[in-house]
């Protein structure tokens, strides 16, 4: 009996040292090896960020000069530059994270071998007492050379009962060191899946900023006479639009209802965009004042946003309308206004508004996500520069529809389908947002 029990001990921790000592060694060369190639990732992430941050610098810096044909094309030129080091930045990010998903992927392995190789030996063991329990004591007596030997034998029992529920807690301990590196694993997963996303938004927005200088190059065929004419009909379009959509406003008679929208609070929506740069702030601002949105007030917010810049859904809603009213031309010239617009309404009773976007990558009828990508930031419509004009409406009071087909002003945007609402029913973004 005594040389059954010792050679259930001895064989445990044979078992688990021969098992368990060359995985180790093996995983730690792995993952250093795997950590270099982390370090590299994240070296250049840093070199990447600095890059980044210099174009950012320099794209404020074009954007405060005066408005020339010479100043929009290195206004996208830029934007084309960082970009391009964006989705080199995201790639690497990309790489670094599936590193640490392999460097994960090895400990859970290395975890799960220890495992069963304290689990085999625990069994074995196991086995070993069971027998050894189970036999009469007339015949452990009888089978022990003397007394003595036979007290020595329980005394072993005791002791290889001491090792194995030390051994249980060893495996309780690393089963819940595997099940915390499994759950890292699955958020690194994650963080992957979101870097891919974004990644691909940030494909399409280099692509839009690529064909807006190819199209701003045919527009004015590098002369900076028809670029200043492009502008100048902007501004004058600007002026007809804001006179006919005042008229419009004060002839819908609509009392909104406090009830039916949810009560202003901050965080209810999520900012459209990732940079966040106030330039033009809701209602009677000193601009609007001095003439500006035909002295009404301004109906949203102006976010600075590089045409190409994501634009993202504020809240989960239905997409209920999108046009682009740059389309819309008459006998009294092309209608300037919002541009590339698009709406959704949300099921607080509020809807919110995104115009002068560089594409549209939604239709109407959609259900968006808060967060999801909807289009890219642009200069149409009446947009002189680079913006992304952000409103906040009461769903009850808006109506889309035709400007013509309630003003009596004349306007090239008759036909331009648009958001309508009176007054009352633009809200302060500010209000809403965090």
């Amino acid at each position: 009996m005594r040389k059954t029990a010792r050679l259930g001990v001895a064989g445990f921790i044979l078992l688990a040292t021969v098992s368990t000592l060359p995985l180790t060694a093996a995983a730690q060369k792995t993952a250093s090896e795997i950590q270099q190639e982390i370090n590299a990732h994240n070296a250049q992430i840093a070199e990447l960020d600095k890059e980044i941050a210099q174009y950012q610098a320099q794209l404020d810096e074009v954007a405060d000069k005066k408005q020339t044909l010479q100043t929009a094309l290195s206004q996208l030129n830029i934007s084309i530059k960082k970009v391009s080091a964006s989705i080199d930045l995201t790639k690497n990010q990309i790489g670094s994270t599936e590193l640490q998903i392999q460097q994960l992927a090895k400990g859970i392995d290395s975890k799960q071998a220890s495992i069963e190789v304290g689990r085999s030996g625990l069994a074995e063991s196991l086995r070993n007492l069971n027998a050894a329990e189970n036999r009469p004591l007339v015949v452990q007596i009888l089978n022990s050379d003397n007394v003595s030997d036979m007290w020595q034998d329980v005394e072993t029992l005791h002791s290889l009962q001491s090792a194995m529920n030390d051994q249980i807690r060893v495996l309780a301990l690393e089963k819940k060191s595997l099940a915390e590196t499994k759950t890292t694993q699955e958020e690194k997963r994650a963080e992957l899946l979101a870097q891919q996303k974004k990644l691909t938004a940030q494909q399409g927005s280099l692509s839009v900023t690529k064909k807006a200088q190819s199209e701003l190059l045919d527009k004015t065929r590098n002369e900076e006479s028809a670029y200043q004419a492009i502008l100048g009909q902007k501004q004058a379009a600007r002026e007809s639009f804001e006179e006919a959509l005042s008229d419009l406003q004060a002839q819908l008679q609509y009392v909104v209802d406090p009830s039916q929208i949810t009560p202003a609070s901050k965080g209810v929506l999520r900012w459209p965009l990732e940079k966040i740069r106030v330039t033009q702030y809701f209602g009677n601002t000193p601009f609007a004042n001095s003439g500006a949105y035909n002295g009404k007030g301004h109906n949203g917010i102006d976010l600075a946003a590089s045409i190409g810049t994501p634009v993202y859904a504020a809240l989960t809603g239905t997409v209920i309308g999108t046009d682009n009213t740059d389309a819309v031309r008459s006998s009294k010239g092309q209608c300037y206004s919002f541009g590339k617009w698009v709406m959704i309404r949300h099921n607080n009773g509020l809807s919110t508004m995104y115009s002068h976007l560089s594409q549209i990558n939604v239709s109407e009828g959609q259900r968006i996500g808060t967060g999801e990508l909807i289009g890219y930031a642009g200069d149409t419509g009446y947009a002189t520069g680079p913006h992304l004009h952000f409103g906040v409406y009461v769903s009850s009071a808006t109506k889309i529809i035709p400007l013509g087909d309630a003003t009596k002003s004349v306007t090239p945007c008759a036909a331009a389908v648009m958001p309508i609402a009176p007054l009352s029913g633009y809200l302060n973004p500010l209000n809403y947002l965090p």
